[in-house]
């Protein structure tokens, strides 16, 4: 809620559009890495579901093969993620100075984002072990692929509050 709020009453807030703006072919394309970054989270989510289902089958290989796809999901996400920071400091935007307007968008943005990211990056390291115990064959000897589970409501609460990142960035 804080950067809505500090957003609305700073009148030299930068515009989305501009900042998270792509050079393609030679034109501008705004929001499109932050809109495909979304759509790279949502997919992973759709993987961690499956995940988690297909442990409650018993059916350890594809559970472990929507878990690699869910890590791939994270790991093109952080990646987009340090792609963005990098494009972003070379384009002169600090914690304390925003080349675009309002010196506040700098320290929302990379605390924020920088929260967000290393939860992801904490979160593809434990379904990395998660993984392995499901290859190892860890929870269908238990008869419960709980862990599974448990790592999926992790992953799921990490995307959960990408939605509200996104939203407090792009689209107010």
């Amino acid at each position: 809620m804080a950067v809505p709020s500090v957003r609305v009453i700073t009148p030299d807030w930068p515009d989305p559009s501009r900042v998270f703006a792509l050079h393609l072919f030679g034109k501008e394309v705004p929001l499109l890495l932050i809109a495909f970054m979304t759509f790279v989270l949502i997919f992973s989510r759709g993987t961690m579901a499956l995940a988690v289902h297909a442990g409650y089958e018993g059916a350890r290989a594809r559970c472990a093969r929507f878990l690699v796809l869910t890590i791939l999901g994270g790991l093109t996400f952080l990646g987009c993620q340090a792609y963005e920071w990098t494009k972003l400091i070379t384009e002169g935007v600090r914690p304390w100075s925003n080349p675009w307007g309002a010196p506040q968008f700098g320290a929302f943005f990379f605390t924020l984002t920088g929260f967000h990211g290393l939860h992801g990056l904490s979160g593809v390291i434990y379904l990395a072990a998660i993984t392995r115990r499901v290859l190892r064959g860890v929870y269908a000897q238990r008869g419960s692929y709980e862990g599974v589970e448990i790592a999926g409501l992790y992953w799921h609460f990490v995307d959960l509050v990408w939605v509200f990142i996104f939203t407090s960035f792009s689209l107010f």
